[in-house]
């Protein structure tokens, strides 16, 4: 079966439904993804409920009404076979309404996002060229590339004058300083999080004609530079995209404030402005900031624990996995890094594999957890699990065994 086919299949199976219960992962790529199946189900007068979530056991879906998981399932083998799932996570689920890059060969990884897949499938519903705007979060949200379907995607909305591509800086903010205050992505040590820092930097930036950008890039990077990765600081600058259909222009800024939302509990104002609300703008930007300080309030406080030079404890497993991105992305690491923390009984874990370093993480995670009585998986260079506390030593020492094999 193509990716088409079974776009068409899931599209065919949405189309047949009054009524939907809708599950988005927490993030910019499942907010986006379910979005985009929103818009579409709108426009083609189905009525839906749309939930944000981190996770969902397959006990929880509704008994009453069909359900649709968007950047969710694919590794849930207990899904009932009647479920709707929208994904690119490594495929367990063995419904017949299953739609994933990963079933048709295509890397989920880096060439076909969740959103992606969904803008496909609401492509088989009717003409939603629109919303190809809303598949860039999914890819900026997950490190993805601009190759494969991710690519073709990208030339449609170029083409039908959707997205227009353009060069520049690439942080998120409001204003000059508040893009440099507020930097995760790449964080940089020494200026984000730091209002003087960052003033000290644009005074220092400041030419006869005002604020000189080069001379701001070479700043920054030479005050990052001993603490960050080079592709941390090569993401300062690159390409930008102007998304001409969404309230948020910047791909960029929309990418972080949607992410910020969803991981703050706030989900529900990331779709709003998904579905192109702009009245909750200024509070989404506002979560946004306290999300992003939260993060670097974080980050200054993690260091690596005695099990391993790669394993690290944070305090708030709301940040676990922006924590690891950071510390996989912007920091230099030769190998997989594991973040956890303690939330109650629970703990939270995120695994990331830098660049450049082999490593399958999302079925060694996957099976870990379950080894520990939680639940896990992902992708092979991101993964997550939750388990219980008290196996956390038996999952980090399994951790360290199975990177070591």
């Amino acid at each position: 079966m193509s990716l088409e086919e079974a776009a068409e299949t899931v599209a065919d199976q949405i189309r047949r439904q009054h009524y939907v219960d809708v599950y988005a992962h927490n993030d910019a790529d499942g907010i986006a993804a379910g979005a985009i199946l929103c818009q579409a189900m709108l426009r083609s007068g189905i009525q839906f409920r749309l939930r944000v979530c981190a996770g969902i056991p397959s006990a929880g879906l509704s008994r009453d009404a069909a359900s649709l998981l968007c950047d969710l399932g694919s590794g849930m083998e207990d899904l009932p076979p009647e479920t709707m799932v929208v994904d690119h996570h490594l495929p367990l689920f063995g419904g017949q309404f299953h739609a994933n890059p990963r079933l048709e060969k295509i890397d989920g990884d880096r060439e076909l996002s969740a959103a992606g897949m969904a803008y496909i499938v609401a492509q088989e519903m009717g003409d939603n060229r629109d919303l190809a705007g809303l598949v860039m979060p999914g890819i900026i949200g997950d490190g993805q590339a601009f190759a494969g379907r991710n690519l073709e995607i990208f030339n449609e909305g170029v083409a039908n004058g959707i997205i227009v591509p353009d060069r520049g800086m690439t942080l998120a903010g409001r204003d000059m300083a508040e893009k440099w205050l507020l930097a995760t992505c790449p964080y940089l040590e020494g200026i984000s999080g730091d209002d003087s820092a960052v003033a000290d930097l644009l005074t220092g930036a400041q030419g006869a004609d005002g604020l000189q950008l080069s001379m701001l890039l070479s700043l920054a990077v030479l005050k990052s530079a001993p603490q960050t990765s080079a592709e941390g600081l090569a993401l300062l600058y690159g390409d930008t995209l102007h998304l001409q259909r969404e309230v948020i222009e910047d791909a960029h800024a929309l990418t972080a404030l949607i992410d910020a939302c969803g991981k703050s509990g706030h989900g529900d104002l990331g779709v709003a402005i998904c579905l192109r609300s702009s009245t909750e703008i200024g509070e989404a930007w506002e979560i946004t900031r306290q999300h992003h300080l939260g993060v670097i309030g974080v980050l200054k406080t993690a260091h690596p624990t005695n099990e391993g030079n790669a394993v690290y404890e944070i305090q708030d497993a709301t940040f676990a996995g922006d924590i690891a991105d950071v510390l996989a992305r912007d920091r230099p690491h030769q190998a997989p890094v594991l973040v956890y923390a303690r939330s109650g009984d629970a703990c939270r874990i995120s695994a990331r594999s830098p660049l450049g370093v082999t490593a399958d993480l999302g079925p060694l995670v996957r099976d870990l957890a379950a080894a520990c009585g939680g639940n896990g998986g992902g992708h092979h260079t991101r993964a997550g699990a939750s388990i219980p506390c008290d196996q956390l030593g038996a999952f980090v020492k399994g951790w360290q065994e199975g990177l070591a094999a």
